[in-house]
């Protein structure tokens, strides 16, 4: 959420800005604004809406060759010109684009207007524009004068301030929300997110939390070294594809191909993950796995944490994020912590690793992006190997979350009771996944007949049983948010302690049922919505006695513990295409953003 570009150099600024805010476009955004230096003088353009609106007024032949941008979602007040990035001084000297929350920003904005600052938006961001414009006035540097400010400031940041006076240098900050720098010949960008900078250079640096810098168009100096990041701009492009999300669903098969290509090992029925960095004998020590996420990912987790109970017979269970650190958790050092974020910088994820860091935990991260937040704190973990995901909705990436998972289970399961055979049955599953995967995508035209067929509905159930139970909340999820009807997910056996009232025709539930040891329970639960007049909807790879349901969305078998993986296809095929008959924006669904750097 909330986009952040910026440019020193010796070519024109504007077109650079631009086109990254376009690149930042699939955080989530509802305003954009930039801010140019022509002659010694900030250039100010903002725009509630899209950055296309922007482009129309600001024109990519502006002058200036040095500035910053922003694409805005709101935290403090509504979505308007005013509140939109950049904020700027009294004097139009300074500006400043901002991502994250200033926590006391009501006090240091009641400190402002006591001392006659007239301030003309209701966000947290333009206190510190103020502020740092009172405080170089005292100061020698830009630099100065920001950590001073930054001193008596709660909250996150990252943070990029531009003194038009001073137009050969660019001040950045972060704590808590990502910064980075991309190293050009004789040109300096800064970005939130290396997509807006890879078609420029793939030489980047990470700022560090705490970490405040100058940049200038040939120099700046921070903690972090130079790093090469294999991605071009032709990963954050559509190509022929409709939408991301669809290119990113039929992009399943060479991801999971990705994710397991060096880590599975025949000879031994086994995994190999040598980013944990734990020999046989610590992995043996291991006595509880706990996966720490948040939506997706925490689904994820689940989906792990039934595979480690089944594979390797270790407790296990998953938990958000969100709630991991607020609640005082114990610490235990036989536990395995496994954080789990797509984008590497969800902030409740990140605060939760520091929280076991700081405790003496043993974490490990199974993070999409190389050199993140999350991957940097943990310092050790499985990388997804998913590739770029820019739609808000996650597919792609929580697919290589639940093989990675696999891989982890299959890895613990083996230095335990898990026989050879299990092992191998397992290798032979998980090598089965790509094709398997393309198999279910192959079926894309059933299921879009499925979801038009209920397209008109405005509630809907989604209900699972043990494996089937996570798969349930990941699909209701997934129609939860690029359709934005109102779904609901439940264990199969909680139907009857009450949601059961809420079945009616109008009421479709879609049943997880995987063909496994469970499936005359899942039969009966089916029986007992039909009983009541509810249309189902089955995802399965089971037999099912004829005109039981409605419709059913197949999947092939695989070894019943990865039906998960397999069973969750289905589940986005089918949002995807309710909300593609309703006319929903699928990559930008409303009120939402791909990474959230907020709490």
């Amino acid at each position: 959420m909330c986009g952040i570009v910026g440019y020193i150099g010796h070519g024109s600024a504007a077109p650079v800005l631009l086109e990254g805010l376009r690149r930042l476009e699939y955080r989530g955004y509802d305003s954009a604004g930039i801010a140019l230096v022509q002659r010694r003088r900030l250039k100010v353009h903002k725009a509630a809406g899209r950055v296309e609106e922007l482009r129309r007024r600001v024109g990519d032949d502006a002058p200036g060759s040095v500035g910053i941008a922003h694409t805005r979602w709101a935290t403090h007040g509504e979505v308007t010109d005013a509140n939109a990035h950049p904020h700027t001084d009294t004097s139009g000297r300074f500006a400043v684009v901002h991502n994250g929350i200033v926590e006391n920003s009501d006090q240091l904005r009641a400190k402002l207007i006591a001392d006659g600052v007239q301030l003309v938006s209701d966000t947290d961001t333009e206190a510190l524009v103020h502020l740092i414009a009172a405080r170089a006035e005292e100061t020698d540097t830009l630099e100065a004068a920001v950590r001073a400010v930054l001193s008596s400031v709660e909250g996150t940041y990252g943070l990029v301030v531009l003194d038009s006076k001073r137009p050969d240098e660019l001040v950045v900050a972060r704590n808590g929300s990502p910064i980075v720098l991309g190293v050009g010949e004789g040109e300096t960008f800064v970005a939130s997110d290396v997509a807006a900078l890879v078609r420029h250079t793939q030489q980047v640096v990470y700022l560090e939390d705490g970490e405040i810098a100058t940049v200038r168009a040939d120099a700046f100096r921070t903690s972090g070294r130079a790093q090469t990041v294999e991605l071009s701009e032709e990963d954050y492009e559509l190509g022929d594809a409709e939408d991301f999300m669809r290119k990113e669903m039929a992009e399943q098969p060479e991801a999971v191909r990705r994710a397991l290509r060096g880590r599975l090992d025949p000879r031994f029925a086994t995994a190999h993950l040598g980013g944990i960095r734990l020999d046989p004998r610590e992995l043996r020590n291991v006595r509880r796995v706990k996966f720490l996420g948040c939506g997706s990912a925490y689904y994820a987790g689940q989906v792990g944490a039934n595979l480690v109970e089944e594979l390797a017979r270790i407790p296990a269970d998953a938990e958000p994020a969100s709630e991991f650190r607020y609640r005082s958790p114990v610490i235990d050092s036989d536990t395995l912590y496994v954080a789990i974020s797509q984008s590497g910088e969800t902030l409740d994820t990140l605060a939760a690793v520091q929280e076991l860091n700081r405790k003496g935990g043993r974490v490990i991260g199974a993070v999409n992006v190389v050199g993140s937040a999350v991957a940097r704190e943990c310092g050790s973990g499985v990388f997804l190997h998913a590739g770029p995901e820019v739609s808000v909705a996650s597919t792609k990436a929580f697919t290589n979350m639940t093989v990675s998972f696999a891989m982890l289970a299959l890895l613990l399961g083996r230095v335990r009771d898990l026989s050879a055979a299990g092992g191998a049955r397992l290798v032979e599953g998980l090598r089965a996944l790509p094709d398997q995967i393309q198999a279910v995508l192959d079926t894309d035209a059933e299921v879009a007949e499925v979801a038009r067929r209920y397209a008109k509905a405005e509630h809907m159930f989604f209900i699972g049983r043990v494996r089937g139970w996570p798969v349930a909340r990941e699909g209701a999820q997934k129609l939860k948010e690029i359709s934005y009807l109102h779904a609901e997910a439940y264990q199969a056996a909680e139907l009857k302690h009450g949601p059961l009232a809420l079945i009616d025709r109008d009421m479709p539930s879609v049943v997880i049922v995987p063909n496994d040891e469970l499936l005359t329970k899942n039969i009966s639960t089916i029986e007992q919505i039909k009983a009541r007049g509810g249309p189902v909807i089955a995802v399965t790879n089971a037999t099912l006695p004829p005109g039981l349901v409605d419709a059913e969305l197949r999947i092939p078998n695989n070894s019943p513990e990865l039906d998960p993986i397999l069973l969750t296809i289905p589940t986005q095929l089918f949002a995807y295409h309710l909300a593609t008959a309703l006319g929903r924006d699928i990559d930008k669904p409303r009120n939402l953003a791909k990474s959230v750097t907020v709490e």
